[in-house]
């Protein structure tokens, strides 16, 4: 897994636009786990927006997580 990330051409761009905008992270810990965002509706709405990272770096689309936050109806009590 890390030499297939090394060699990604986007892991770099990822790299470099953190690092452009003045990103510094500590370093410490495992770094070759990829994350993901999740926005889940109350009840029986199920997932409204699922964004796994395929690379390192990827970011999810802020617009699209706030519209997804907005469709969440509230559960009737």
């Amino acid at each position: 897994m890390i030499m297939s990330g090394f060699f990604r051409f986007g892991v770099w761009q990822n790299f470099f636009r953190a690092w452009k905008s003045g990103y510094s992270g500590n370093l410490e810990g495992e770094g070759f786990t990829l994350g993901g965002v999740y926005v889940i509706g109350a009840g029986r709405q199920g997932v409204l927006l699922e964004h796994r990272e395929k690379e390192f770096g990827d970011k999810v689309s802020l617009p699209s997580v706030l519209e997804a936050a907005e469709r969440i109806k509230p559960q009737a009590s």
